[in-house]
């Protein structure tokens, strides 16, 4: 059985104390994988996330960051585009330090462009531009453009595919969430989508790109235009399934991070991982 990780996005709701420590905190709850929120700015220092690295190994926790909510890759405006690339790179440069593997970004927006198309090829020419601006340091984390939930941001799956076929250094973070939000409950409607969307991933950019297949997971309200807001796991009157996810990720046999952007964080992902070892258990495969 391919390995399944799970954590949370941003400090866990229970825990108490520097970010340094949340590495053993996650241990000893029985997680091992932790996305560093840096969406107000990256304001962590080389010698704090060292450290938060440095601990992350010690327990073997996967180690990712999300980068700033203020990019915006498709803007006509070449400030705007400048603020974001560096904004990006300053979160590839900290993921570095922490040992992170992927940099969670939101490409930016559709509106100011002509066509859909317009927008996509400005994100490309900015996620080029990061690469090139790197430091030489910077070797480990590749960039994770997010599927979106909204449909007046550039992350459809197909679109966040091209990107990273496009870019290089580059896979998707599949947020199973924003896509069912996206297309306003459309997907997933059965097992077989979401497999069909994996099996797409990897044969458009590689096996590279579901080693792992970087995800993010919760049940989430949607309306007219798509997202409105996350909700916890067990809230039943939204979607998407979690055991249905989880039964395509068994099937498919890739190697995943879950990192849960449930309102109680650890907690959904403590749940999320206890319901794909009853479905694991189901298929034979423990």
């Amino acid at each position: 059985m391919a390995r399944l990780r799970f954590g949370p996005a941003g400090v866990p709701v229970d825990y108490r104390g520097p970010v340094e420590g949340v590495p053993a905190f996650l241990k000893s709850i029985g997680l091992d994988a932790f996305e560093y929120e840096a969406v107000r700015g990256v304001r962590i220092s080389e010698e704090k996330a060292r450290r938060l690295g440095s601990q992350a190994s010690n327990y073997d926790i996967f180690m990712s960051l999300h980068a700033p909510y203020y990019v915006n890759l498709a803007s006509p405006q070449a400030e705007v585009v400048e603020r974001s690339v560096a904004r990006v790179v300053e979160s590839m440069v900290a993921a570095e330090w922490m040992g992170g593997e992927a940099v969670v970004v939101h490409s930016g927006y559709y509106k100011g462009n002509k066509t859909r198309e317009e927008a996509l090829e400005r994100v490309v020419g900015a996620y080029v531009e990061v690469l090139e601006r790197l430091p030489a340091f910077v070797k480990k984390p590749f960039i994770a453009p997010e599927t979106m939930g909204k449909t007046s941001q550039v992350g459809g799956l197909e679109e966040t595919v091209e990107i990273c076929r496009r870019v290089g250094r580059c896979k998707p973070c599949v947020d199973w969430a924003h896509m069912h939000a996206r297309s306003e409950g459309g997907f997933p409607r059965s097992i077989d989508d979401i497999v069909k969307s994996i099996e797409f991933i990897e044969r458009e950019l590689g096996s590279h790109a579901v080693k792992p297949l970087h995800t993010h997971f919760s049940k989430i309200k949607y309306g007219k235009g798509g997202e409105r807001e996350h909700v916890v796991l067990s809230d039943e009157k939204h979607g998407p399934d979690w055991r249905l996810v989880c039964r395509a990720i068994l099937e498919t046999g890739v190697e995943t991070v879950v990192i849960s952007e449930s309102p109680i964080l650890e907690k959904d992902a403590i749940l999320m991982k206890k319901i794909c070892g009853e479905e694991a258990k189901i298929k034979g495969l423990r």
